[in-house]
């Protein structure tokens, strides 16, 4: 019977702690709040999780008394194990799935996801109880890597919450553009970013480039020059100064 604790109430905790109730060799603790007596949770635990923002892990960690035999594991992408200082046994396990407030939701998200691990290879069990597709990170990439992972959830999010904008303001069903999106991650995950690069980049039609910033709204402007200069580069072009 491996024995867990839990610091943190909120989606990660509760969809870690709901997915691993599922499975007859866990004895899960329930979640504790960060603001909680949390000096001795370690004691008689086999695995402690710190499922807290990232800025909260190290503070966390070393609020906790040391057990050498429990596996500590945080779960943000951007931190070292350093983060998990002074303990001994330190392991993280950054699930690359966004985490929606839906409890039933985060929980499912989390079965199969890919997860990043480091650490300590008792981690590999909490990972295939949720069945992950795991990858490892160099401890000195994790910042970039989580960068990474930023612009694929929170910026792909703020950029469709731009489609739906203009969608709305065009009487055109967000469903049409959600399917053109979704049919280009499809042609990235096939052929790779530049073979699916398509439309007026694409064509270095910069006339066509020109028309759109002049009917779109001027907040919309910015992101939309950075991202046309992000396709650009996938073209081997560059804008034209004058856009």
């Amino acid at each position: 019977m491996i024995r867990v604790s839990i610091v943190g109430r909120g989606r990660v905790g509760g969809a870690f702690a709901a997915n691993l109730h599922r499975h007859s060799h866990f004895e899960v603790a329930p979640p504790i709040g960060r603001d909680a007596e949390i000096r001795n949770i370690a004691a008689g635990a086999d695995m402690v999780l710190l499922a807290v923002t990232d800025a909260s892990v190290a503070p966390v960690a070393a609020a906790i008394a040391t057990n050498d035999d429990a596996l500590f594991v945080h779960f943000a992408g951007s931190l070292t194990l350093a983060a998990l200082a002074p303990h001994q046994r330190r392991a993280s396990l950054h699930p690359l799935t966004p985490m929606p407030g839906d409890p039933e939701t985060a929980a499912r998200r989390l079965r199969g996801a890919w997860m990043a691990v480091a650490g300590d290879p008792g981690v590999a069990t909490l990972a295939d109880a949720l069945e992950a597709r795991t990858f490892a990170v160099d401890e000195a990439q994790r910042v970039r890597y989580h960068a990474a992972a930023t612009i694929a959830a929170s910026h792909v999010a703020g950029l469709m919450g731009q489609v739906e904008r203009n969608a709305k303001r065009v009487g055109v069903p967000l469903a049409a553009y959600l399917d053109l999106a979704r049919s280009t991650l499809a042609n990235v995950e096939a052929l790779g970013a530049s073979a699916a690069l398509t439309g007026p980049i694409a064509r270095a039609d910069w006339d066509t480039i020109r028309g759109h910033l002049a009917a779109l709204a001027p907040e919309d402007h910015a992101a939309y020059l950075a991202l046309a200069a992000e396709a650009a580069r996938l073209a081997g072009a560059k804008l034209p100064k004058d856009l």
